[in-house]
């Protein structure tokens, strides 16, 4: 800490220089932090989705039903503990850009499936109980100013209830996510209310099979059962983790992650050659003070780190505000109004972006540090 005047007084040498320099690692690094923000967004936080998880749905697309009659035929497959189903509803409150996932499941065994829903005893009852109530996310409720005892009609697009007009929905209750990155932009309603729209004929099928596993490490073995038991019947199955569900409809617009790192790089690479350049142009106009600072004493593994000091530095300011920045940004949330409900800043992110800023910081001293470090006094001083 004695020396952190001779750090200070080398920063402010050219302040605008400093200024410059600083303001380009702070901008490299709110891109970095944004650029985080969605690539989690685009991957919809599939970082919390449960390993013990497999999705199955019909071999030849999602939208393609299955047979309802399939679920028992998987829970019998070995390595099964439990399995559910869902129906995506797809219906429009108020106006269709009003989007957000509706699905018509099994209250109980959904829940059960998905412990990081987290809901109240009461709610999960209320729930139960109501043969037209809905469980929403509270995401959802609060971008729609929803509360418990509302009554919610959508306009249905894929089924239609008997004698037309609008689905009512009755809000009993809100779930919140057990951490960070939990969707909760979601609708979940009583599967019994969908099917009752086909009156006496059976409805009889499902959109997806939902199955937990007793072992993560065997799911490639467990999908190839659960697929095995109904090839070459009219309804084949795909069934892969859920994991790799999310991702494939993260990947219908591309390698998200892939095109986020690539970006990153670039910059971060940018910022390296700016911030390095920048280190090594105050060396060279320092020569004679770096000279004057061993012949006092100053041995040359000693200015070596205050060369160091003075880079990480500039970086570890630059880039900490940065950060902080990006961070402040997402503190308000979805900025799409449910398009994007996993938009936050990961902490992973934010201790590689700490650790990016001490790489900066260390790669952008020292070549100028190890320069300065072989100076010699003589040669230093002739110059002046």
């Amino acid at each position: 800490m004695k020396f952190l005047s001779l750090i200070w007084r080398g920063l402010l040498r050219r302040k605008t220089r400093t200024a410059f320099t600083l303001l380009s690692i702070v901008v490299a690094f709110v891109l970095f932090g944004m650029l985080s923000v969605i690539r989690v967004a685009f991957t919809l936080g599939v970082d919390v989705i449960g390993a013990d998880r497999l999705t199955t749905i019909h071999n030849v697309s999602i939208i393609q039903l299955l047979p309802e009659s399939y679920l028992e035929r998987i829970r019998a497959v070995p390595g099964v503990s439990r399995a559910t189903h869902a129906t995506w509803f797809g219906g429009v409150y108020q106006d269709p850009a009003n989007f957000f996932a509706q699905m018509a499941v099994e209250p109980e065994e959904w829940l059960a499936m998905y412990p990081e829903y987290v809901v109240t005893d009461e709610v999960k009852a209320a729930w139960l109980a109501d043969r037209t109530g809905a469980l929403v996310g509270r995401g959802l409720a609060e971008r729609f100013d929803w509360s418990v005892g509302d009554r919610v009609p959508l306009q249905g697009t894929i089924f239609r209830p008997q004698g037309g007009g609008a689905w009512e929905f009755n809000i009993v209750g809100f779930y919140d996510g057990a951490e960070r990155g939990v969707d909760t932009s979601q609708f979940f309603f009583h599967r019994d209310y969908l099917a009752e729209a086909f009156g006496d004929r059976p409805f009889g099928l499902v959109g997806w099979y939902v199955t937990q596993i007793d072992e993560p490490d065997r799911a490639p073995q467990i999908a190839e059962a659960i697929d095995g038991r109904f090839a070459n019947s009219p309804a084949e199955t795909k069934t892969a983790t859920e994991k790799a569900f999310v991702q494939a409809f993260a990947s219908q617009i591309g390698d998200i992650g892939s095109i986020m790192t690539a970006i990153s790089v670039a910059v971060l690479f940018t910022i390296l050659l700016v911030a390095g350049n920048t280190m090594a142009q105050s060396i060279r106009e320092r020569t004679s003070e770096l000279a004057v600072l061993k012949t006092l004493g100053f041995s040359n593994t000693r200015v070596l780190i205050l060369v160091l000091a003075e880079s990480c530095a500039i970086a570890g300011l630059g880039g900490g505000l940065g950060l902080a920045l990006a961070w402040a940004i997402t503190l308000g949330g979805d900025p799409t109004n449910g398009m994007l409900p996993a938009f936050f800043l990961p902490a992973r992110d934010l201790a590689l972006g700490g650790l990016l800023v001490v790489v900066l910081g260390l790669a952008t001293g020292t070549l100028p540090g190890l320069q300065a470090m072989r100076l010699r006094i003589v040669d230093a001083l002739r110059k002046v």
